[in-house]
C-alpha cells in the first residue's frame, strides 16, 4: 500500500495529472466504505470543486485580500493557476498559498535520466489488445517504476491523454519531491496512471437520476494545511514535462505550505462510497452510468476527453436479460484495468483478464464478453446475484484514437499473443431460422 510522504500531506505544488495509488484491500461484503488494510493516517477537508481554505498555524491565511505588503508570519503568497485567468467563473480553478519560501527558489532544471519509458509517441493500431499483469521490477522508487502504455495527442499542444503504470518496492528518496510516495511496511505497490494533457475533471451530469447517487461531492477529500520548517536542507525536485524528467535542487523543503485557499488543489477518492445506478426491470445500461469522474470536450456535450468509469461490486436483477455488456463497437476508445478480483464480462486467470493487467479496445473496435462468459451469462438462471464481490475494474473511456507506445507494444512484452482469437474465436454459429413454407 502507498500512503503520501512521513512530511504532512500538505501543498508544495498542485498536480498536472490525476493519480490513483491503488490499495489492495480486504472488501467488505457490504458498502459503501472500503475497508483498507492501513487506516486512515490524516485529516481532511471534504466536498469537490468547492472554494476552501485552511491554515496551520492560526492566522497565517490573510482576510479579505490575497496579496498583502506583508504576509502573516512573513510568508510569501503564490498564486497556482489551474485554468486561464479568464475563464468562466464557474470552471475557474486558482489557489493562493501561502509558504515558507517560494518555489521559484531553486537551481536551473537539468535533463534526467529516463529512457523512453515516458515518451509520448504512440502506434496506432486497431487490434484488440490485453496485457498480462505488469511486472514490478526488483529495487525501484515509484519515479523509476512509472511507465506510459498508451495515449494519444501531444503534451505540448495540451492536447490528449496518457495512460501509464507503476510499481514500486522501495520508498522515494527522503529528500526527492514530485509526488511523495511512500512504501508502508515495505510492501511493494502497483497502480494505473490517467493524464490530461487539457481540461480538469469534474462530476458527470445526474440528469433525471436528479441530485443525488454516483460520486457524491461529499465523498471527496481535500488535504488541510500542513507543513515543514526545513530551510537548511538540500532537496531534488523532479519535474515531468513533455515526456522527460528534469531535476533541480533547492535548500528549503517543498512542504512548506502554511495556509491556502482557492479551488485547485489535490483530491482522493474512495471508490467504495460509489453510489451504483443499474437496472432494475431489465436490459443492461451502458457503462456511462457508471462514471465517477469526466473531462468534457469542446467539441459536442457529452463527448470525453476522458471518462473514469468503474464497475465496483453491485446487484444484476435484469428480467429476460443477458446481463453482462453486449457484444459492442465504440466511438469512444476504452482501456480497461483490473484493481483486483475478476470482471462479468472477461475470464480470469492465467492468459485471461487479470489484476494488474490491462485491455485497450481502440474506436470501434469490436469486442464484448468472451465465449466463457457468453455461454455462462446466456444458460444462467436469472434471479437477482450480486456480483463483483472483493472485485474492482475501471476503465478510462476517451473520444480519442488511443495509441500504444514502443514500450507497452513490445519491450514491456506483457501483450497476450491471440487474444482475440482465444476470446471470441471460439464462438459458434446459434442462427436457426424458421422453416420456410414450401413451395412447388
Amino acid at each position: 500500500m502507498a500512503h503520501p510522504a512521513d512530511d504532512p500531506p500538505c501543498f508544495p505544488q498542485l498536480p498536472t495529472l490525476l493519480y490513483q495509488v491503488v490499495t489492495f484491500q480486504e472488501q467488505q461484503e457490504t458498502m459503501p466504505v472500503t475497508n483498507f488494510r492501513i487506516p486512515e493516517r490524516y485529516e481532511y477537508q471534504t466536498g469537490f470543486a468547492a472554494n476552501l481554505e485552511t491554515e496551520a498555524i492560526k492566522g497565517a491565511l490573510p482576510i479579505g485580500q490575497n496579496s498583502p505588503q506583508k504576509c502573516p508570519y512573513g510568508l510569501y503568497a503564490e498564486k497556482i493557476s489551474g485554468t486561464a485567468f479568464t475563464a468562466p467563473r464557474w470552471e475557474n480553478q486558482q489557489t493562493w498559498a501561502y509558504r515558507i519560501i517560494p518555489s521559484a527558489a531553486h537551481s536551473s532544471f537539468e535533463p534526467a535520466p529516463s529512457g523512453n519509458r515516458l515518451k509520448t509517441k504512440f502506434n496506432q493500431i486497431p487490434n484488440q489488445l490485453r496485457w498480462d499483469p505488469f511486472d514490478i521490477n526488483a529495487d525501484v522508487d515509484w519515479i523509476e517504476g512509472l511507465h506510459i502504455v498508451a495515449g494519444s495527442g501531444d503534451p505540448a499542444l495540451k492536447n490528449g491523454i496518457a495512460y501509464y503504470i507503476y510499481g514500486a518496492t522501495k520508498s522515494m528518496n527522503e529528500k526527492t519531491a514530485m509526488y511523495r510516495v511512500n512504501l508502508v511496511n515495505d510492501e511493494p505497490i502497483r497502480g494505473y496512471i490517467l493524464e490530461l494533457f487539457n481540461g480538469h475533471f469534474q462530476l458527470p451530469e445526474l440528469g433525471p437520476i436528479g441530485s443525488n447517487c454516483l460520486a457524491n461531492a461529499r465523498d471527496f477529500q481535500i488535504p488541510v494545511a500542513a507543513y515543514t520548517h526545513d530551510s537548511k536542507s538540500t532537496w531534488t525536485v523532479v519535474n515531468k514535462f513533455c515526456g522527460q524528467l528534469f531535476t533541480s535542487k533547492q535548500g528549503h523543503t517543498p512542504f512548506d505550505v502554511v495556509a491556502w485557499e482557492g479551488r485547485y488543489y489535490p483530491y482522493k477518492y474512495d471508490l467504495g462510497r460509489f453510489n451504483t445506478i443499474g437496472t432494475i426491470s431489465y436490459d443492461h445500461p451502458d457503462p456511462s452510468l457508471n462514471t465517477v469522474l469526466t473531462a468534457n470536450s469542446n467539441a459536442h456535450p457529452g463527448t470525453a476527453i476522458a471518462d473514469f468509469v468503474i464497475f465496483p461490486p453491485r446487484w444484476l436483477v435484469g428480467e429476460d436479460t443477458f446481463r453482462p455488456p453486449s457484444y459492442h463497437r465504440n466511438c469512444m476508445s476504452e482501456f480497461m484495468g483490473l484493481i483486483e478480483g475478476s470482471y462479468i464480462a472477461k475470464g480470469a486467470g492465467s492468459g485471461g483478464f487479470q489484476a494488474a493487467g490491462a485491455s485497450l479496445h481502440n474506436c470501434m473496435s469490436s469486442h464484448g464478453p468472451d465465449v466463457e462468459a457468453f455461454d455462462k451469462a446466456s444458460n444462467q438462471e436469472l434471479v437477482p446475484v450480486k456480483v463483483g464481490t472483493g472485485s474492482m475494474a475501471f476503465m478510462f473511456e476517451s473520444c480519442y484514437m488511443v495509441g500504444v507506445t514502443d514500450w507497452g507494444l513490445k519491450m514491456c512484452q506483457k501483450v497476450q499473443k491471440g487474444y482475440s482469437e482465444e476470446s471470441w474465436g471460439g464462438l459458434k454459429d446459434l442462427f436457426t431460422p424458421p422453416e420456410l413454407p414450401f413451395r412447388e
